[in-house]
């Protein structure tokens, strides 16, 4: 009797494990692979009963004294609809967040500028919006320094220095000339008080300073500086030195000063407890600092950035602001006095507040809709935006932007957090204004005959709890 309740016993479990099973994979669509398989869906239309979030995007969503030099010289929008359509695939390779996008800039000078390069672009987007001799290569004197409190910046985020970090002022430091703070080589300052040096007086002492005691000397510093200028794109700079001191071969272009500029404000924001600056000391009082750029005190929104002359490179200036959500970056280089680079600087400024406005459209991690994935221990996963996303659009225009999703078809597990999963596209007028990827929110093992037994026992043993 025990045998034959044994064997029915094992009989009904292998009956119950086949079932389920059959049953379990039966519920995957598990193609033969092919290449197929990584196409683009062309017909995917916008789920609008994808799953929601807190942070799944509306898709009404509604815009709204005596001047010191640096220097090296000698001694709301309105309403908005987001309407979703399918559109066909686009696949054209997207911009770098380092790329500027000067594809509608600005570029007949109706400003009348007079000095020899200048740009305007928006921060969060990197829009060129108005651009005069953009690539000229020109000397930046102190603007050079933006690269410079940028790997700064950098190696503080990264964890291999601390604002506390006590920094020592070797004879070669303490011997540079032009805007100086007077270092000596028995002091020493916190990296704290070198930015605040740097930002606000501009001083070179302090700049080499950092240099060597970032990377052991200032000639490998620049090798670095030219390297992460490359990083970025920056192909009109051949960086010399890290001060800006007039040096031959040591050039930039207003295009590339505002890649920099960019990168520093967008990615380390922190800079502006320093570039916003006015007047403050060091050394317990006994040394003011006065900021060199003057829009810090009578620019509304100001946020910097770096100012810069010598005898050679004239008059330079990238200037930052931000106002009602609209960051703009303005740079000028080559204005024949220093009231030229301020005023034109103002202008660009100006133009950019008066005309424009930033709209935000989504933010990283939105969940867009969902994505089916193949031989997964999950059917799907929610598509989200690998980032912010928004664009810069001129008051006056009034035309509804449109979202296109498009979502890749076939995608086989695993799948990992932060694959691309497919693209969501933004136009106005028809035309392309921006695009965002789309990535998996979380990671999808692939199921195998080992985890889909284990499933299966689970689901088993809690069916027998329940009875």
């Amino acid at each position: 009797m025990k045998k034959k309740f044994l064997k029915y016993f094992i009989m009904c479990i292998a009956i119950i494990f086949f079932m389920s099973s059959v049953g379990y994979a039966s519920s995957y669509d598990v193609p033969v692979w092919s290449s197929q398989n990584n196409k683009l869906n062309e017909n995917v239309a916008y789920d609008d009963n994808a799953p929601t979030s807190t942070n799944k995007i509306d898709n009404n969503a509604q815009i709204n004294s005596n001047e010191a030099y640096d220097d090296n010289a000698p001694n709301t929008l309105a309403e908005n609809n987001i309407n979703t359509n399918s559109v066909t695939v686009n696949t054209e390779p997207v911009a770098t967040s380092e790329t500027l996008d000067s594809s509608k800039a600005v570029t007949n000078n109706p400003l009348n500028l007079t000095c020899g390069g200048a740009i305007l672009i928006e921060q969060n987007t990197g829009r060129v919006i108005y651009d005069y001799n953009m690539h000229e290569k020109l000397r930046p004197a102190s603007v050079t320094k933006v690269m410079t409190i940028l790997l700064i910046m950098e190696a503080l985020d990264s964890g291999r220095i601390s604002l506390t970090d006590k920094v020592p002022c070797s004879e070669n430091a303490s011997n540079m000339g032009g805007s100086q703070i007077w270092l000596d080589t028995s002091e020493e300052l916190t990296v704290d008080e070198m930015l605040k040096a740097i930002c606000v007086v501009s001083a070179n002492d302090c700049t080499v300073a950092m240099a060597e005691y970032l990377e052991g000397s200032e000639q490998a510093f620049v090798e670095k500086m030219n390297q992460r200028a490359k990083e970025l794109g920056m192909n009109d700079t051949t960086f010399k030195n890290c001060h800006g001191i007039d040096e031959d071969g040591h050039v930039t272009s207003a295009y590339d000063i505002a890649i920099m500029s960019r990168e520093l404000l967008k990615n380390h924001p922190q800079i502006t407890n320093y570039t916003t600056i006015y007047m403050d000391s060091l050394r317990g009082g006994k040394s003011e600092l006065v900021n060199t750029n003057k829009l810090v005190r009578n620019y509304e929104g100001c946020t910097g950035l770096k100012t810069g002359s010598t005898s050679v490179a004239l008059f330079n200036l990238s200037a930052s602001a931000t106002r009602n959500g609209l960051s703009l970056i303005a740079v000028i280089m080559k204005g024949e006095t220093s009231a030229i680079r301020f005023g034109e600087a103002r202008q660009l400024l100006d133009y950019g507040f008066n005309n424009y406005q930033y709209k935000e459209l989504g933010k990283a991690n939105d969940i867009v809709g969902t994505v089916d994935i193949e031989k997964g221990l999950e059917r799907n996963v929610n598509a989200v935006l690998s980032n912010d996303a928004g664009v810069v659009i001129k008051k006056s225009n009034d035309t509804n932007i449109t979202q296109n999703i498009e979502i890749f078809n076939n995608i086989s597990a695993p799948v990992t957090k932060g694959q691309k999963v497919g693209e969501l596209t933004f136009t106005l007028d028809g035309n392309e204004i921006e695009k965002v990827d789309l990535v998996a929110s979380d990671d999808v093992p692939k199921y195998s005959f080992l985890t889909m037994t284990e499933r299966v026992f689970k689901s088993w043993f809690t069916l027998l709890r329940e009875y």
